[in-house]
């Protein structure tokens, strides 16, 4: 038995730990409900995480391309990149799988020689990660682009409000139109 065909026997076991692990980051009660709500609508963002963990670990079993599984990557990374963190606890769960897959396989690979097999595994499990953190920092980028931007049209309407603004290029800030009266000295 090579290891793609152990994978895929031992593969609800497998995704059900890498969902119970990658959702064990969360606070206990919010834990809790990614765990049990399986309503997509009631609960996207376990349900997010349930189909793209299954999908990300097909895609490592078939050897796809990146092509294959970075819709759902890119899911993933886009709900980790809103929630607090660095990108280290963003993207671990990535790097959890390959301790599952050691607790999983412990006594197969002791019985059976997949060792080789298995890194080679492991080393798709890390050009995963790369293309995730590639993912995030987008994300990241996006949002802080987007903050930047809201800021920016905040302040300007700030200052128009304020009538702190020149419309016409040479004029001082806060002076009007019909304003004809000089300071006086």
């Amino acid at each position: 038995m090579n290891l793609i065909d152990l994978l895929t026997e031992k593969r609800p076991a497998i995704l059900k730990r890498w969902l119970d692990v990658t959702v064990d980051f969360y606070p206990s009660e919010t834990s809790l409900f990614l765990k049990k709500q399986e309503d997509q609508f009631a609960n996207p963002v376990g349900h997010t995480l349930t189909q793209g963990t299954e999908a990300i670990f097909d895609a490592l079993l078939c050897g796809a391309d990146a092509e294959k599984s970075a819709p759902f990557l890119d899911s993933i990374m886009r709900i980790r990149a809103v929630q607090e963190g660095p990108p280290s606890r963003a993207l671990v769960f990535i790097f959890l799988l390959k301790g599952i897959l050691r607790e999983v396989l412990r006594q197969a690979v002791q019985e059976i020689s997949v060792a080789e097999e298995l890194a080679e595994f492991e080393s798709r499990i890390d050009a995963m990660a790369l293309r995730a953190f590639d993912s995030f920092i987008k994300c990241r980028e996006k949002i802080y682009e987007l903050k930047a931007n809201e800021t920016r049209n905040l302040t300007y309407r700030l200052l128009q409000k304020a009538q702190m603004l020149c419309e016409i290029p040479g004029e001082e800030p806060g002076v009007r139109e019909n304003s004809s009266a000089k300071p006086k000295p």
